[in-house]
């Protein structure tokens, strides 16, 4: 039987069953051992030899035993196979949940296997129990905040407000998550400073995630925005489409969801632009903002847009050099033309984008999707409703 056993478990493509054939092996001949000593003692001694009544109950608490090591050693080995299948790959995981998880598993199958065998032998465990209800209470209020910080950290797996890579603001703090342990959630600041705060704490903080991660620790997209404002005199379409040129430009600001440039602001001293895009990976978010305020300032100057800021003026006989303004007028007029064009795709896009997450919506109402082509159209949903978001963000200038 141990033959045929381990040809079957050597065929399959499992690793999980490769563990398991050594402690499984193990218990079973050692039931075939006590039952064959059993057998044996019955056929020699006679059923109703008085040795034989009174070690009954001893064999039957031996074969509970048994049974629970069985389990438990089977637990220890599928708990980990079954979390893996059926949790996302992207999801919280909680370090050193797997050996929690299974060490209170394991606990309360050996305390019902104590318990029944102590039972076949005429003791009560309760009974020992109860004489030790005074010190686990002391124990417990001892432990009071390490329990809590247990006990939160599944509520924080359960309800996922964060991922193991995402950009996490909370108690002042912003930085990545590094990991999300048993007590406490380690997060990596700006200045590589390492911020632990426990699980406590945490759950009855208000929470701030600037950036989803992947939950491989590795930095996702983040929105890029950022305010810029020009003088009353300058042309709305030609800054926009100086501005949206640039962002198409720069190395760290990606093509899909496009990048946006809206009027946001007719402000008391500039007309204030905001600029919307996205980049790939959040790491990259302060060189992004570097790249583009630096290109738009030596752009601005080349397109002659002013930049208003407080100026004392003094006036002398010499006047200051003027900008070329049959450049600029000409600048103006291409800027117009080709913002127009903008325009009218930025609403072909949004009309577009409404009319595809009304189908995708409709689709996943539908109860005939099996799990992969869900999660597809919840990310193309996703995907969609944040783009519509960033067009609407700044209206519809």
């Amino acid at each position: 039987m141990r033959k045929v056993l381990l040809d079957f478990v050597t065929k399959t493509s499992f690793k999980w069953d490769d563990k398991l054939y050594s402690p499984v092996t193990k218990r079973i001949y050692l039931f075939i051992l006590i039952t064959g000593f059993l057998l044996t003692m019955r056929w020699v001694l006679g059923e109703t030899h008085s040795f034989v009544e009174s070690s009954d109950p001893m064999f039957q608490a031996t074969y509970i035993l048994l049974s629970t090591s069985l389990l438990s050693a089977s637990l220890k080995v599928m708990i980990p196979v079954i979390m893996d299948r059926f949790s996302e790959p992207s999801s919280v995981t909680v370090s050193g949940s797997n050996s929690l998880i299974i060490f209170l598993a394991r606990a309360a199958i050996w305390f019902g296997g104590l318990y029944l065998a102590l039972s076949e032998m005429g003791i009560e465990l309760l009974g020992v129990l109860a004489s030790l209800a005074v010190f686990s209470l002391i124990i417990g209020l001892a432990m009071q905040q390490t329990l809590g910080n247990i006990v939160n950290s599944f509520m924080l797996a359960l309800d996922q407000p964060f991922e193991v890579g995402d950009r996490i603001e909370v108690e002042g703090k912003t930085g990545a998550v590094v990991s999300v342990g048993i007590l406490s959630t380690k997060i990596l600041t700006h200045e590589e400073n390492l911020v632990v705060v426990p699980n406590n704490s945490l759950v009855n903080s208000t929470i701030i995630n600037h950036a989803r991660g992947g939950g491989d620790g590795a930095g996702r997209r983040i929105s890029l925005v950022h305010d810029i404002g020009v003088s009353y005199d300058e042309d709305i379409d030609h800054v926009k489409y100086t501005i949206l040129k640039l962002m198409r430009q720069c190395p760290y600001v990606i093509a899909k969801p496009e990048p946006r440039v809206l009027l946001f602001e007719l402000g008391d001293f500039a007309k204030v632009f905001r600029m919307f895009g996205w980049v790939e990976d959040y790491t990259d978010e302060f060189i992004a903002r570097d790249w583009l305020l630096k290109n738009l300032d030596e752009q601005f100057k080349a397109e002659g847009i002013e930049i208003p800021y407080p100026t004392a003026v003094e006036i002398n006989a010499q006047s200051p050099p003027t900008f070329n303004a049959h450049r600029k007028n000409t600048s103006v007029r291409m800027a117009r033309m080709k913002m127009i064009k903008e325009d009218k795709q930025l609403a072909k896009e949004r009309a577009s984008a409404k009319i595809e997450i009304e189908s995708i919506t409709e689709k996943l109402n539908g109860s005939d999707l099996d799990k992969k082509e869900r999660v597809m159209l919840e990310e193309d949903l996703r995907e969609l409703n944040s783009m519509l978001s960033m067009f609407e963000a700044g209206g519809d200038d």
